[in-house]
């Protein structure tokens, strides 16, 4: 028979040969890290290749102040202190965080503290009928190895997820930006067009004062007088719209600024005007919009958590060791618990691996590896519209800039034909009807001018945020 020596000596040889199998085998089953498909991206962008510059006028970071409205600012930073949707996105990447603190305490050894004590009575029927107490405290520990890289993978997938979260915060903020600037310069451009319909009806009611004192001085017919009250009704009857409109647009930016109707109304009770647009603007390259864009580094992170859950899956095929071992004290008298004979002790591994699931495994590889795929496509769509959304933008801007000139031109037109109308018919040269077309037509290219005038200061908010502008790295 061996020596009880003979026989601990012949254990720790077997673990240790379990041991290196198992690294050996670990060594076999590591995995290139995942490496970024390579895309096709342009050098330059087709819309305007003159906007390509070393660096951008001004901090894109804070692209708002090309704006130079102080009341846009005020608004910007209540909606950075106050919106719920930033609350929110920070709130997931506390969750996202938390998470991978689980993630990375896998990797390490459990250690647990216990303490019982129990009473018990024997029966006499199939005993002696004593009664007897047992004291126990003591340490236990366990460690599964992280042999396949299985837990490194998890913690490598909550870090991707981790950083896929801050992004799409940051990617929240640009969009809670520009939407706020958008807002802001709608309500501007219904202001000032809500004060060209007032000054319109005021116009209209002089005519109509006009056309009646030449009716009682029968230079005209009633039909004049008619035709001259209906065009007051009619001017009048577009200022409720216009103030609806306001008002609609004015608590869609309270929600966005974080601030109730009231408080918002305060801020914007002084009369401002639409935002003017900087004549030039340099943007850089397209590879540097998809450094900078949030949604675009979200998803590059995505595609890097979804690759080490395939790591994981994969790693599922191979053998697991846990190492696990206790250290106490047990005793029948709670006075003996802490006597040296009251010593106890364990230590074990174990080794698990699998030989049979019906596929299990396989198919869970499988799983992993289709959604990576469908990740990589979100990738790839992302990165594509990404630069298309640049390109738009840049059209926009561009027409909209060459559409605005036209109508500054159409509007001062308008306003010269305008008076020489009025001057004829005081004059009695013209009827009324030539009259009325002119104060159409200057209403209309007003109008219009004010609101290219806007569309002009969105398209470049629009630019800004396709460009990721709004947020700063680290």
């Amino acid at each position: 028979m061996p020596s009880a020596k003979q026989a601990v000596r012949r254990s720790c040889q077997t673990k240790l040969l379990v041991l290196s199998m198992a690294l050996l085998l670990a060594g076999c089953a590591g995995s290139l890290p995942y490496k970024m498909p390579t895309l096709d991206i342009p050098a330059l962008w087709k819309s305007n290749p003159a906007a390509v510059a070393a660096a951008q006028p001004t901090d894109p970071a804070q692209w708002w102040k090309t704006l130079g409205d102080p009341v846009l600012d005020q608004l910007i930073e209540s909606a950075l202190q106050n919106s719920p949707d930033l609350r929110l996105a920070a709130a997931k990447v506390r969750e996202a965080r938390a998470q991978k603190g689980v993630s990375d305490a896998n990797l390490w050894p459990s250690l647990n503290a216990t303490a019982n004590a129990s009473r018990s009575k024997n029966s006499k029927e199939t005993g002696s009928g004593a009664t007897g107490n047992q004291f126990s405290a003591g340490l236990d520990a366990s460690w599964e190895l992280d042999l396949f890289g299985g837990l490194r993978s998890a913690a490598e997938a909550s870090d991707a997820s981790l950083q896929a979260s801050i992004e799409s915060l940051r990617d929240t903020r640009v969009t809670l930006l520009a939407e706020t600037a958008q807002g802001y310069i709608d309500y501007r451009g219904l202001q000032a067009r809500l004060q060209v319909a007032r000054d319109n009806l005021k116009s209209q009611e002089e005519t109509l004062a006009i056309t009646r004192w030449r009716q009682q001085a029968g230079l005209v017919t009633e039909l004049d007088v008619a035709q001259a009250s209906t065009s007051v009704e009619q001017a009048r009857a577009a200022i409720p719209a216009l103030e609806k409109s306001l008002e609609s647009t004015r608590n869609s930016l309270a929600v966005l600024a974080g601030l109730t109707p009231t408080r918002l109304a305060a801020l914007l009770e002084k009369a401002g005007s639409i935002p003017q647009t900087p004549a030039s603007l340099a943007i850089g390259i397209p590879a540097d919009t998809l450094r900078q864009r949030p949604d675009v580094r979200a998803a590059e992170q995505q595609l890097f958590a979804k690759a080490a859950l395939v790591k994981k899956a994969e790693a599922a095929r191979y053998p697991s060791l846990t190492l696990s071992g206790s250290i106490g004290l047990e005793a029948l008298r709670a006075g003996r618990l802490f006597s040296a004979d009251a010593m106890a002790g364990s230590i074990a591994a174990g080794l698990t691996a699998p030989i049979f699931d019906a596929g299990r495994i396989r198919q869970n590889i499988a799983i992993q590896t289709a959604q990576q795929e469908q990740v990589l496509a979100t990738y790839e769509k992302t990165v594509l519209q990404a630069l298309a959304d640049v390109e738009n933008a840049l059209v926009a801007l561009n027409k909209t800039r060459e559409r605005e000139t036209s109508l500054q031109a159409a509007d001062t037109s308008a306003n010269e034909a305008l008076a020489l109308a009025r001057a004829r018919y005081q004059a009695g040269l013209i009827d009324f009807l030539p009259l009325l077309e002119a104060q159409r037509t200057q209403l209309s290219a007003d109008d219009s001018r004010l609101s290219a005038a806007a569309d002009r200061a969105k398209a470049l908010v629009q630019l800004y945020k396709a460009l990721g502008g709004g947020w700063t790295p680290g």
